[in-house]
């Protein structure tokens, strides 16, 4: 079974770079693509972005050319790369496995400061 554990959130000031890590256990990280969630206090999950198991990307509107998504299959870990912060990109951010189980993550708190 797969478990996914993020780091690297924090408080940043807007304008402000952060890049989170999203390390996998329990499964064959090559062979699943892997997605980045935020949840806004207030709001619904929303989706951020995906990579694919050979390193296609695809992002939500409100993010493109400021994230960027990558992955380390040697170290069964993605990134989240933020640049450019906003106070609307608060939020809990998660990663989720796309292995049988669909896994999430527990999340980090990410906190972008005006």
């Amino acid at each position: 079974q797969v478990q996914l554990v993020e780091s690297g959130g924090g408080l940043v000031q807007a304008g402000g770079s952060l890049k989170l890590s999203c390390v996998a256990s329990g499964g064959v990280f090559t062979m699943y693509p892997m997605a980045w969630y935020r949840q806004a206090p207030g709001h619904e999950r929303e989706w951020v972005g995906t990579i694919t198991s050979i390193g296609t990307t695809a992002y939500e509107d409100s993010v493109k050319g400021r994230f960027t998504i990558s992955r380390d299959n040697a170290k069964n870990t993605a990134y989240l790369e933020m640049s450019s912060l906003k106070p609307e990109d608060t939020a809990v951010y998660y990663c989720r496995a796309f292995d049988k189980e669909k896994t999430w993550g527990q999340g980090t708190q990410v906190t972008v400061s005006s």
